[in-house]
C-alpha cells in the first residue's frame, strides 16, 4: 500500500499538535506538606524526617540562625510543631547555635568587610539573633579596633579615588564609611587620617 505525502503529512501534523496540547496543560500545583499530612498522605514522623533532610541541606550550603530556618521550613510549607522538633533537635546536638553563628557573624563583618558595630547589630536583628546573644558577640569589637577598621577602610577608599579632586575624595570616602555603620564624628576623623597619611595636604573638615 503507497502511503500518500499529504498523508505523512497530516499525520505528523496530528503528533504535533497532540505533543503541543500535552504542554499547554497546566500541572497540577505540588502540594504542600501540610496538605499532604491533612490528606493522610504522609505521617508526622515522615514529615519531620523531610524537614530534617531540609535543614541539613541549608546548613550544608551555609550555617543559619534558627529564626531563618524557621522561616526557611514555614516557606516549604511545614507546619509548627514538625519545624520546631527539627529544630529543637539538630539544637541539642550543637548543628543549630546562635551564638556561635553570632560571633563568626561579627568576625566576618567586621575584619572582611570593615562594617561597624552598629551596621552589625541591624543585620544580627534581621537574623533573628536574640538581643543578649547579639551583644555578647558585639563585645568583640572595642572602640579602638573600631577606629582601626574605620582607619582602614578609609585609607583603601582614599587610596582609590587619589585621581579625582580632594572634596571628591573626602565625600565619598566619608559616605562610604556612613553606609557601613561608623559615625560621622569618626568618619571623618578617619579620612582626615588617611589623607594626611598619604601626604596630601591636611584636610580640616571644613565644607
Amino acid at each position: 500500500m503507497t502511503t500518500l505525502p499529504w498523508t505523512l503529512d497530516a499525520t505528523a501534523d496530528q503528533a504535533q499538535g497532540r505533543r503541543s496540547r500535552r504542554r499547554q496543560q497546566p500541572r497540577a500545583p505540588r502540594r504542600s506538606v501540610i496538605e499532604r499530612l491533612d490528606a493522610g498522605e504522609i505521617t508526622e514522623e515522615e514529615a519531620v524526617d523531610l524537614a530534617r533532610e531540609a535543614v541539613l541541606r541549608t546548613l550544608t550550603a551555609a550555617p543559619k540562625s534558627r529564626r531563618e530556618l524557621e522561616q526557611s521550613l514555614a516557606r516549604k510549607g511545614y507546619p509548627d510543631q514538625v519545624a520546631g522538633q527539627v529544630l529543637d533537635r539538630l539544637a541539642k546536638v550543637g548543628l543549630i547555635n546562635d551564638a556561635d553563628y553570632a560571633d563568626l557573624i561579627v568576625r566576618t563583618r567586621h575584619s572582611e568587610r570593615g562594617l561597624s558595630r552598629r551596621a552589625i547589630a541591624v543585620e544580627l536583628r534581621r537574623r533573628g539573633i536574640d538581643a543578649d546573644q547579639a551583644a555578647a558577640a558585639l563585645d568583640q569589637i572595642d572602640d579602638n579596633s573600631e577606629r582601626q577598621a574605620a582607619r582602614a577602610l578609609a585609607e583603601k577608599l582614599v587610596t582609590k579615588n587619589r585621581h579625582c579632586d580632594k572634596d571628591v575624595q573626602v565625600r565619598r570616602a566619608v559616605s562610604a564609611l556612613a553606609r557601613r555603620g561608623y559615625s560621622p564624628s569618626l568618619a571623618y576623623d578617619a579620612v582626615k587620617q588617611a589623607l594626611e597619611t598619604q601626604e596630601m595636604p591636611e584636610w580640616d573638615g571644613a565644607g
